[in-house]
């Protein structure tokens, strides 16, 4: 189920993502004799997914990862990426899509840079069906980056629903925070217009940025983190562990509940 994607990938394009979802999400992670993380749509190489097995299996030795692609070439070349580098306990290649093909409900479901192509209800339906999939206390975690890492917003879900959004960015390379708005998730892209909550937060971010240029001297982290600290007075963000506080935030990171974006 679904669309071949562009396949286009490259080595640490998905760090930052991995490190957070190793970072927040190592319960679920740890849940069962043998958790099962699915990364969907892994594109032409299959070196991301070989790079969240081995991130993940920090935080969960006994976790199982499974790199999902609708193209039959893409799931032979990580087949022959086993053969050549050695068999990995755990990880392992098959062919599919939305119906994610694997035997037991994941605890993880990471699908980065898929859902680009559709439309807005094909991803709101997208987020529907991959979180009926998921096992009980499971999570999707699905955005889009740019091609090497620098920039990325990712949503977290549960069958409830969106949970949480993360905006992420290497910050010596960002001139503003606004600018992360070309990855948004499909879900927000086209709601970036005056009126809607995600435009609203990145005009009032843009705003605290500003206002921060004075912590420059100090560096882009500083200037980052006063940021993230004076657009909390206005809006919900998230200020403690696993997913907010000042470690989270030097890393270049804004995670906020859902609501404080949802569409009207």
């Amino acid at each position: 189920m679904g669309e071949v994607t562009r396949g286009t990938t490259n080595p640490n394009r998905l760090r930052r993502i991995d490190r957070w979802i190793a970072a927040t999400q190592a319960p679920a992670l740890r849940t069962g004799d043998r958790p099962l993380a699915v990364d969907l749509g892994y594109g032409a190489s299959p070196v991301t997914t070989y790079e969240l097995y081995t991130r993940l299996r920090a935080v969960s030795p006994r976790l199982e990862v499974v790199g999902i692609e609708i193209e039959p070439d893409r799931v032979a070349a990580g087949h022959a990426f086993l053969a050549r580098t050695g068999p990995h306990d755990g990880l392992s290649f098959r062919r599919g899509g939305f119906e994610v093909p694997v035997p037991r409900r994941p605890a993880l479901i990471r699908a980065f840079n898929v859902l680009r192509q559709y439309d807005e209800p094909a991803a709101w339906r997208a987020w529907e069906r991959l979180c009926a999939r998921l096992a009980p206390g499971g999570v999707l975690v699905e955005g889009t980056c740019d091609e090497i890492g620098r920039r990325a917003v990712w949503v977290t879900l549960t069958p409830d629903g969106p949970r949480t959004i993360t905006f992420a960015a290497q910050l010596p390379a960002l001139r503003r925070p606004s600018d992360l708005a070309e990855r948004l998730p499909k879900t927000l892209i086209h709601r970036n217009v005056p009126g809607e909550p995600v435009h609203d937060l990145l005009v009032a971010f843009d705003r605290c940025w500003a206002t921060a240029a004075p912590h420059s001297a100090f560096g882009p982290r500083a200037r980052w983190v006063e940021a993230v600290r004076l657009l909390a007075r206005t809006h919900p963000v998230l200020s403690h562990p696993p997913y907010g506080g000042r470690r989270r935030w030097r890393l270049g990171e804004l995670t906020l509940p859902w609501q404080a974006v949802a569409p009207r």
